[in-house]
This record gives C-alpha cells, structure tokens and sequence, in this order.
C-alpha cells in the first residue's frame, strides 16, 4: 500500500485544467491501486503564507537546540513536511503562470525547504554540496500551460521556468524519480486543446 499527496496549485476552481489533470491521475489510480490512501493538500485557493524573519528564526536552529519556544515560527512548515515525509507518491498539478509557477506553490515551496529536515549540507558546512532527505519518493508533475513547446530541445524550452524548477527544487530535495506530463495549447482553445486533451488523457492512463 502506498500513500500519495495531491498538491493543487490553481488559483482557479472549476475551470482549472491542472485540476482536472489530478482529478483524472486519482482516478486513474484509484482503479489500478484500490488500497493506496490519498492526501490533499491546497496552496492555490487557501492562502499559504511566506516565510518571514520568525520562520528564518526556527528554521535554521540545529535539531538538538530546538525547542517549543524558539520553533514557533515552523509550525505550518511542520505540519507540510510530516506530509512530505509520511507520503510515498507526490502529484502536483500546476498551471504555468508567467513561465513560471503560482505563488501559492511558490510559498508553499519555501516552507517545506528546510535545512536539516528535507535536505542537508553532506558536510555540514555551506558548500553547496546538497544531500535530499526525502527519500524513496516519486513525484508526477501535471502541467497546465497556454502555449506549447516547453519540453526539452523544443522551442520555448528556454521560457520553461515551471517543470524545470520543480524538478531542481524536489531534486535537491532527494526526490529524483521525476515523471513530468504537460498539458499544452489551452490559450487555442478549439480543435488544437481537444487534441492536447485527448493525448494526455492517454498518457496519465498509461501511468503504472
């Protein structure tokens, strides 16, 4: 049995396809996977805050000196790692907002990179040298985007500042089984976005 998180990042409801990409991923799932348990968590239409001076404060005090007083400003950035860390399969559905990804997940991105929690230096020193601490996960992108041609050697792949920051972050992270599908062409609309749709209707239900 396995545990996967649902990460939705649209600002929008009804009319985002990016939650409707998660929406058909669970449900796809669901019939492959019956006994698997899912867990949802929503940064595009609850408010998720940024980090601030409180949160900079708690987050970068070593393990053996934390204590209920001086770990208050990571009390939500807690609550979104133990998901992190207690979930097997991660599935974030994200529009492309300005060649980019939505605050919400931006934010959410912010709290949940933690040094000495989701990631370490190896040597204990600021070398750059980065070790993920989240372990064993695999992760599905779902993508949404207007226009199309942001895949690797492709035209736009130069604008791509969504997929690809993902992928960087969650891999400093340790999470290196990365599968990336993308819905393209909404802002065509007509002919060309049923296409798109018909084609990553089959690609998420060939996911194993």
């Amino acid at each position: 049995m396995k545990r996967v998180l649902i990460i939705n990042a649209s600002v929008r409801d009804k009319k985002s396809q990016s939650r409707k990409l998660t929406e058909l991923f669970m449900k796809n799932w669901r019939q492959k996977y019956p006994e698997d348990i899912f867990t949802f968590r929503e940064v595009g239409l609850n408010i998720i805050p940024p980090i601030d001076e409180s949160w900079i404060a708690s987050a970068f005090i070593s393990p053996e000196k934390r204590t209920n007083a001086n770990q208050k400003g990571v009390l939500l950035s807690n609550e979104f790692i133990k998901e992190l860390k207690e979930n097997d399969i991660y599935v974030i559905g994200s529009p492309m907002y300005n060649w980019s990804i939505p605050s919400g997940l931006k934010a959410y991105i912010d709290q949940v990179m933690r040094i000495n929690e989701t990631w370490k230096f190896r040597s204990g020193k600021p070398d750059g040298d980065y070790v993920g601490l989240l372990e064993d996960k695999k992760l599905f992108i779902l993508s949404s985007r207007g226009d199309t041609g942001y895949g690797e050697n492709e035209k736009n792949e130069h604008m791509n500042f969504q997929s690809t920051y993902l992928k960087f972050i969650f891999g400093i992270m340790g999470v290196v089984d990365i599968t990336t599908i993308s819905l393209d062409n909404e802002e065509f609309g007509g002919e060309i976005f049923e296409h798109s749709k018909q084609e990553i209707r089959k690609k998420i239900a060939m996911i194993e």
